[in-house]
């Protein structure tokens, strides 16, 4: 559902984008506004964005190869960082560029309604955008709080979109701040502050996404509350008697490998932990579907049972 939800909210920004992007595009030629063509290169931007994640999604559904033998599922992740590259250089600093420019040659406003016409109509477009990742979003956040759901989202897709959405959101809001007090004050200078406010939002936006995106790049691992899951689960099989060590990765948003170590009663024969394992394996695929690879090792162990959470040390969690 999360990819489905996902691309839904990826056709949907993009089509505003580009309606959006055109006509911030005819207010610049007339109004002469900085604002206007830095919110014009902004939604560009974000139309190749989200061309991007179409296409990211669309190549990590090839099958694995020897090459790739896990397969191409982590491409998402990775065409979701070239977002992130692409919001900084394209967006924020054109931005910040045009923004000093225009504050240290600034120019009068010319034909503002067609800076306002412009500008409410592409509020009103990017509202229904964000909306439309505000419902798909709401379909796999759980209860989790929007901030939670951004940073634990092992589908990159959605937050992108969403705060993509609420960066164009906020960034329209600034560009109609600094079109309204360059009109009317007669002041050019406030149409470039507008323009490096912007920037700036997009900066801290692009910083966002590319500490996210790298940190599923890299690799992530469930969260503690599905390790915990996951252990109970292993340890519930009447021939595992207990885990020793566990390790997970998320190959890409719907593939999770699993790996452990399970420690089996010495009497037990061949046939009897080739059967605890089957069970151990149809018991996690039940809880979680995407557990695609899941290699457990059996091995004896005499030392005393203790508990074995595996939990990752706060340290260590992702920044």
């Amino acid at each position: 559902m999360s990819a489905e939800g996902g691309t839904k909210a990826i056709v949907a920004a993009l089509a505003a984008n580009l309606g959006i992007a055109a006509s911030k595009m005819v207010a610049f030629v007339f109004t002469g506004s900085s604002s206007m063509l830095a919110e014009s290169i902004h939604s560009m931007a974000d139309s190749g964005n989200q061309g991007l994640l179409l296409l990211g999604g669309k190549r990590s559904r090839r099958e694995r190869t020897q090459q790739h033998q896990f397969g191409y599922g982590r491409e998402r992740y990775f065409y979701a960082f070239v977002v992130a590259v692409v919001l900084f250089t394209v967006g924020a600093v054109f931005s910040l560029y045009e923004g000093y420019h225009k504050i240290s040659h600034p120019e009068e406003v010319k034909a503002p309604g067609w800076a306002f016409g412009v500008l409410i109509a592409a509020i009103i477009m990017e509202i229904f955008s964000f909306r439309t990742a505000i419902v798909e979003s709401n379909r796999v956040r759980g209860d989790q709080s929007w901030w939670a759901f951004i940073r634990r989202a092992k589908a990159p897709e959605l937050p992108v979109v969403l705060l993509e959405d609420l960066a164009a959101l906020v960034g329209l809001f600034l560009a109609l701040f600094g079109v309204s007090m360059a009109v009317a004050t007669g002041d050019g200078v406030w149409d470039g502050i507008g323009t490096v406010a912007i920037g700036v939002l997009l900066a801290v936006v692009a910083t966002i996404l590319a500490i996210e995106t790298k940190s599923l790049l890299i690799g992530e691992g469930v969260t503690p509350e599905h390790e915990r899951e996951i252990i109970d689960a292993l340890e519930s099989v009447e021939q595992v008697d207990h885990l020793i060590h566990l390790r997970t990765e998320y190959l890409g948003p719907d593939e999770l490998l699993i790996a452990a170590k399970i420690a089996v009663n010495h009497d037990d024969t061949a046939a009897d932990v080739a059967r605890g394992i089957d069970a151990a394996e149809a018991k996690i695929r039940a809880q979680f579907p995407e557990a695609k690879l899941i290699y457990l090792e059996p091995a004896l162990d005499e030392a005393p049972r203790k508990t074995v959470t595996g939990a990752v040390p706060p340290q260590l969690e992702k920044d």
